[in-house]
């Protein structure tokens, strides 16, 4: 059994148009121990799906209108929301995107750190200010007893991005949900909470599915990856698998926008075209009024995600003709 389990989840939400799904038939799995990267553009549902899994989407607007999220084995989808709020921190942990609007502004960060573990924990004052300490420590905040009193402005990007971690990870969670954790961070500052994620991840042994636009922090974090595109998953794959050989005509397009030092052009590659709205989504692929191997075929039908080697999938009705194309060249 994995550790957490998602099985055609469809997320919807009430406008003046009607009901508009964001997410579609979502299925993954992900096991102990494992990091999963989801990419993709921004408004593929990436962060919807994220919430869906940790019950945080106001219903209404929102609805689960279809599919089940599984964690270690009991049902999220539909729990009571007191239930809810027992795994939160304790089973799963999210770390949002924005951390200066994710931190409360009039509280210290040391007092957000210990409100988590007295949510889920019974500890004495001074076993909460110890567990703090222990976190921002952990977390490679410097002179982290003097900085309890510290309040969130009083801090770099960077430093909060830790302080959120720390946060997310006071309770020891089985699961870490980091959305978009590099998100307005220098290059340097990137590179270094990643690392930290990365050594936090062994030192607890939790699974990470870390959501990005970002190939490259796929590429040096994710044992498997799913691309998302306009509310569904349109390829999955091992990681190495994913970079050597895509399958989808998306993924190819997400590849060829990262430059290399090998390359030697005046311009970067790009996607022509937008992502389409949710309630204005195109007949047949989604992807194709973008895609320059589509044909009359990609108009007609949703593509379903298909299997092509054990471990990788893609929805495209050419993934083999363009995964061979790609082996040959």
């Amino acid at each position: 059994m994995s550790l957490l389990e998602v099985r055609g989840l469809t997320t919807a939400f009430r406008t003046e148009r009607g009901e508009i799904n964001a997410v579609e038939d979502i299925t993954f799995d992900i096991d102990e121990g494992e990091i999963l990267g989801i990419v993709g553009e921004s408004g593929s549902g990436k962060s919807v799906t994220a919430l869906t899994i940790m019950g945080l989407l106001p219903q209404p607007p929102a609805r689960v209108a279809a599919g089940s999220v599984r964690f270690r084995g009991e049902t999220l989808t539909g729990m009571s929301e007191p239930r809810l709020e027992r795994i939160r921190g304790s089973g799963i942990s999210m770390v949002f995107q924005e951390p200066m609007t994710s931190l409360n502004p009039v509280f210290t960060i040391g007092e957000q750190i210990m409100e988590t573990v007295r949510a889920h924990e019974k500890a004495t004052p001074r076993e909460l200010r110890d567990r703090a300490v222990e976190m921002l420590d952990k977390v490679g905040i410097p002179s982290a007893a003097k900085r309890l009193g510290d309040y969130p402005h009083q801090l770099s990007g960077g430093q909060r991005q830790r302080v959120m971690l720390a946060i997310a990870l006071a309770c020891r969670p089985k699961l870490l949900i980091a959305d978009e954790p590099t998100t307005a961070l220098d290059v340097t500052i990137q590179a270094q909470v990643l690392d930290l994620l990365m050594d936090l991840r062994d030192e607890f042994g939790m699974a990470v599915m870390i959501i990005t636009h970002n190939m490259g922090v796929i590429a040096e974090t994710a044992d498997r990856v799913l691309v998302m595109y306009a509310g569904r998953i349109v390829e999955q794959a091992p990681v190495v698998r994913l970079f050597e050989r895509p399958e989808h005509p998306y993924t190819r397009g997400l590849l060829e926008c990262v430059p290399t030092l090998e390359q030697d052009t005046e311009r970067l590659a790009a996607i022509p075209g937008s992502l389409p709205e949710p309630g204005r989504r195109p007949p047949g692929c989604r992807f194709a009024p973008r895609c320059r191997w589509r044909i009359d075929a990609c108009r007609t039908g949703l593509p379903p995600l298909v299997e092509q080697e054990p471990g990788h999938a893609s929805a495209c009705i050419r993934a083999a003709e363009i995964a061979a194309q790609i082996g040959a060249a």
